[in-house]
């Protein structure tokens, strides 16, 4: 007997329709409940360009009933490879071949960002239970006995049981109940996919491959079995940014990047068109939860890119957030409170890791040769035992005792 009981008129209300609300609505109705998206945008969908996947978002597919779809339409790549971006030495290798997968139980792969969402929402489609609301931006919360009301852009109301706040990093739902600033980093990141090709032959390896250089680094690998490739480059910007998503400039791209060895360089001359991100995170928090409000990826750890995580922690707070319901028999407050506990310690350590890797990344001088010299001549074994903590996540370990 559930202690709250949702149903097509008091459903679960997700605000947000990304990957990360699309994979709690999901979570949820495997779970049994009655759900309702709310989405500002015209219709589902993911902007953006490729993405890497560890063997922690391959336990989140799974656990969600789309781990076949998702892998159908991934690349597994053969290593993970960093250079120097000015001189072309080789910093470190992670084979992700058998061995990788036998120490984590899944893959390391790449995917277009609109993959990871198709994927889900094809799950989302064969379960049944969801209503999706286009056009409809949340813009305040009420709480109250029943549950929560919703109010949109457009005056109306939307009541619901409880409410999942996965309406990314600019979340509204957040800035109600939290109200914090962002931490603009400073660091812009352009994005492009090339067709193969496009890309030179030099450069077509099956690997996440990464050249750093100071302040910058560049990154390239293959998509949708080869046919295109991701390329993402990124800088500190001389100017103070605002936190958003522009269309890039070639002119500007170029004046970031002229101590890079030619072989990388090349990366900057293919795109024909760039998107560019002025780039932020927020200071991680220790409260998530507001009665039957909680918040979810984004919108609750929103983290700088250079762990790759940023995909792989919604899927896992989707997932955790549906057996928190499960083993709180689906009584949400005291759910939202074990999904909480389980996660906020996790993510925020892959908020300020990923702010580190980044430092790490763009060292320069004396820093540049210290970096290089702490992965040269590792062993894969050595790489897996520190990576141990983020990739070996399942669900049977996700609920905090």
């Amino acid at each position: 007997m559930r202690a709250v009981n949702s149903s097509p008129d008091r459903p679960v209300l997700v605000a947000g329709g990304g990957i990360g609300g699309v994979a709690a609505a999901l979570a949820l109705v495997r779970q049994g409940h009655a759900v309702k998206v709310l989405e500002q945008a015209a219709e589902l969908g993911e902007i953006g360009a490729g993405i890497q996947l560890g063997p922690n978002a391959f336990s989140a597919f799974d656990a969600l009933g789309v781990g076949e779809a998702a892998r159908r339409r991934a690349v597994y790549i053969d290593e993970m490879v960093m250079h120097d971006a000015l001189d072309e030495t080789l910093v470190g290798r992670i084979p992700t071949g058998e061995a990788f997968r036998e120490r984590f139980g899944n893959p390391y792969a790449l995917i277009h960002r609109a993959d990871v969402h198709r994927s889900l929402l094809e799950g989302a489609e064969r379960a049944e239970g969801i209503e999706v609301c286009t056009r409809t931006q949340v813009q305040s919360v009420q709480a109250h006995d029943g549950g929560v009301t919703v109010l949109d852009g457009q005056g109306r109301a939307h009541h619901g049981v409880a409410l999942i706040g996965a309406d990314g990093v600019k979340s509204a739902v957040r800035r109600q109940f939290v109200g914090d600033e962002a931490r603009v980093s400073g660091h812009v990141v352009y994005r492009a996919v090339v067709e193969r090709e496009a890309f030179p032959a030099d450069l077509r390896w099956n690997a996440a491959s990464i050249w750093v250089g100071p302040n910058c680094h560049l990154v390239h690998y293959p998509l949708r079995g080869g046919e295109q490739y991701n390329v993402v480059v990124t800088f500190h910007s001389r100017e103070v940014e605002q936190w958003g998503v522009t269309e890039g400039s070639f002119d500007e791209v170029q004046s970031y990047f002229q101590g890079i060895c030619p072989r990388a360089r090349q990366l900057i001359e293919l795109p024909l068109q760039w998107k560019r991100w002025a780039t932020a995170d927020r200071e991680p928090i220790g409260t998530w939860s507001h009665g039957r409000t909680t918040l979810l990826g984004d919108a609750a750890h929103p983290t700088l890119q250079y762990l790759a995580q940023g995909a792989c922690m919604a899927l896992e707070d989707a997932v955790t957030l549906g057996e928190a319901l499960r083993r709180c028999n689906h009584d949400f407050t005291a759910a939202f409170a074990l999904y909480e506990r389980s996660r906020v310690a996790r993510t925020a350590r892959v908020v300020l890791s990923a702010r580190e890797m980044g430092r790490i990344f763009h060292a320069h001088g004396v820093e540049r040769l210290v970096r290089n010299d702490l992965w040269k001549g590792r062993s894969p074994e050595r790489f897996y035992d520190a990576m141990e903590w983020l990739y070996g996540w399942t669900v049977e370990r996700c609920l905090a005792d």
